[in-house]
């Protein structure tokens, strides 16, 4: 998921790249070490991800800034933007649509905005499937598939996963030609091209 996010921003060597929601910086990692001269902007309201970031990121130097401001504000311009595993914290379609098209207008012609995240069918059978490869993903890392399931319930309290249709159409309507570029079982790398 990383390397495919991570290609797909570099493909047009951007100077700058946004990292919303960053976390502990692996997206931004994989971003940094695919291009020597892009730099990173880390924007998180966790200053405990934050710092994990910074010292993940320690060998980067200026290329990698920190900024502990959430992604819902207003966002600088950019050559590319990114998000792994952040915006399934936003909880409706009109609220993406809403930060997909705030995102196209801080790109510069021709960037490229990359959404690696969750994306779950809303068909009952075929969402429990996709669920139940997730839960297998976490039992092949160690996890107890009874408490794969629990984390499951867990997140459902906070988190959000629109099907990949509805991914797709909320980055067309923001301004994006949009396209999948990757996907395995629950996960999918979601690119957003704004025209040059």
């Amino acid at each position: 998921m990383l390397e495919a996010a991570s290609r797909e921003l570099v493909a047009n060597a951007p100077a700058l790249v946004l990292d919303l929601g960053a976390g502990t910086g692996a997206l931004s990692e994989a971003v940094l070490l695919a291009d020597g001269g892009v730099t990173v902007e880390l924007i998180d309201i966790d200053p405990e991800m934050l710092a994990q970031a910074r010292a993940r990121l320690a060998n980067f130097a200026v290329r990698a800034r920190f900024s502990g401001i959430s992604f819902l504000g207003p966002l600088p311009q950019c050559d590319g933007a990114s998000a792994s595993l952040s915006l399934h914290h936003i909880r409706t379609l009109d609220a993406k649509r809403s930060l997909y098209r705030r995102i196209h207008e801080a790109l510069r012609p021709g960037g490229t905005f990359v959404n690696a995240d969750a994306a779950v069918p809303a068909e009952p059978s075929a969402r429990e499937e996709v669920l139940r490869q997730w839960v297998e993903h976490m039992v092949s890392c160690g996890i107890g598939e009874s408490e794969g399931y629990e984390h499951l319930e867990q997140w459902a309290d906070e988190d959000t996963y629109f099907p990949l249709e509805d991914e797709l159409d909320a980055v067309e309507a923001a301004g994006f030609i949009a396209d999948c570029v990757w996907q395995q079982g629950p996960i999918a790398v979601v690119v957003g091209r704004k025209a040059a």
